[in-house]
């Protein structure tokens, strides 16, 4: 929220029986509910010059004035012990095969209860004696990022000195990442590029977009591995490579395409894989970190590591191409 406060509200006669903390949430705007009942619960929120429970029902005609955000303790990630599945290790840094449904870290809005559970940092936290602190308490270690439904390998940097050269590494495109996806339909070229720019999507800011100006370059290259004609209907296994990491580049790019990555129902693949007589369902984004290649920070000696599908994946395969 950046509005200058004090905030003042007439409430208007149609908005009668509204409660206040639904009212609030709908006028503010990015303001969730749960913060607006912190502001209110901290009395930052006056009705009618006095202090207001979040469940008062308005009349209508009441002057609301809203003098401030809700105070919150910086959020610090936390040490949780989970598994993980370690490719790769040194006293510089760690390559770690990420886990489908494991968040890298907590957003900066989550508290402390289960939005900050279970993210990979909490678990880094707990495995290693160090970690880099360039990224901050919410992220350390953390020098690049995988969706929360995206599979496969992500380095991490035990300290600043290698978190910086690694990070040099990925603005200057010298890190070599590899992907695996299958898309719905099937993909007319045998290879291609797409340079669409990505933005943020105005209406639902959660997702990304290709379809605005303005946006950030990136740039993804792909080559087609099998086009699958299933009882399920038609998939194409790509090969992905990119030399840019916006967020979510590789589903955004697909969508773009025609050719949504399948399980991603956020950029239009169905919520089930039907064909004329049969049903299939992935409780997961079939996108894979299958390869990563990079120099060593400390000596410069090439990292070259890969990862298989993981099981789900496989057996998704399977089903459909039998």
């Amino acid at each position: 929220m950046h509005e200058q406060f004090p905030i003042l509200i007439s409430v208007a006669a149609e908005d009668a029986g509204k409660r206040l903390d639904q009212f609030l949430a709908a006028r503010l705007e990015s303001v969730s509910r749960a913060r607006v009942q912190e502001m209110i619960a901290e009395g930052k929120v006056l009705v009618n010059d006095a202090a207001a429970k979040a469940s008062l029902k308005l009349r209508g005609g009441e002057r609301i004035s809203v003098l401030g955000e809700a105070q919150r303790a910086p959020l610090k990630a936390i040490a949780e012990e989970i598994p993980l599945d370690i490719i790769y290790e040194d006293g510089d840094l760690a390559v770690i095969n990420k886990p489908a449904g494991m968040m890298v870290h907590a957003g900066a809005g989550a508290t402390d209860d289960a939005r900050n559970r279970g993210t990979l940092v909490n678990a880094l936290l707990h495995h290693m004696a160090s970690l880099s602190k360039v990224s901050g308490d919410l992220r350390p270690g953390i020098v690049h990022r995988l969706d929360k439904e995206t599979s496969g390998l992500i380095v991490v940097a035990k300290n600043d000195d290698a978190h910086r050269k690694l990070s040099s590494q990925f603005a200057a495109r010298e890190v070599k990442k590899k992907y695996v996806a299958l898309v719905h339909g099937w993909v007319k070229k045998d290879s291609g590029t797409l340079a669409q720019s990505i933005s943020r999507d105005p209406v639902r800011r959660m997702k990304m977009t290709a379809r605005l100006e303005g946006g950030r370059t990136a740039v993804t290259h792909f080559r087609v591995v099998r086009r699958l004609d299933t009882k399920f209907g038609k998939f194409t296994l790509l090969d992905v490579k990119i030399d840019t990491g916006r967020t979510h580049q590789i589903r955004v790019h697909a969508a773009a395409m025609g050719h949504p990555v399948v399980g991603d129902t956020m950029y239009g693949a169905p919520a089930q894989a039907r064909g004329k007589s049969a049903v299939i369902v992935l409780k997961r984004n079939f996108l894979h970190a299958a390869e990563l290649e990079f120099g060593h920070p400390k000596t410069g000696k090439p990292i070259a590591l890969k990862s298989e599908l993981p099981e789900e994946l496989r057996d998704f395969l399977r089903k459909v191409d039998e």
